[in-house]
């Protein structure tokens, strides 16, 4: 996600978006300003995920939400995590 998606609660909304969800994963801020998000789940539930995080919480302000299908599994976890 790109915009003003950090020091606004972000991450905090990520994991609990994915967590009503029943996903699993990852959400860590990049250097550049970004937030990145790695989710696993039904294909259906990651789409509303996207949907979500697409708004934000309150004092967001989204502009992109690149995503790609993760073809390496090796790093799958249970239950959602903040990476920092």
């Amino acid at each position: 996600m790109t915009g003003r998606v950090q020091g606004v609660g972000y991450r905090r909304f990520v994991v609990r978006m994915a967590g009503e969800l029943g996903l699993a994963g990852t959400v860590r801020n990049g250097e550049d300003g970004s937030v990145e998000v790695k989710a696993w789940g039904r294909e259906a539930d990651l789409d509303r995920l996207a949907t979500r995080l697409a708004s934000g919480p309150r004092f967001s302000n989204v502009t992109n939400v690149d995503s790609s299908e993760i073809l390496d599994e090796t790093d799958r976890l249970t239950g959602f995590h903040v990476v920092d």
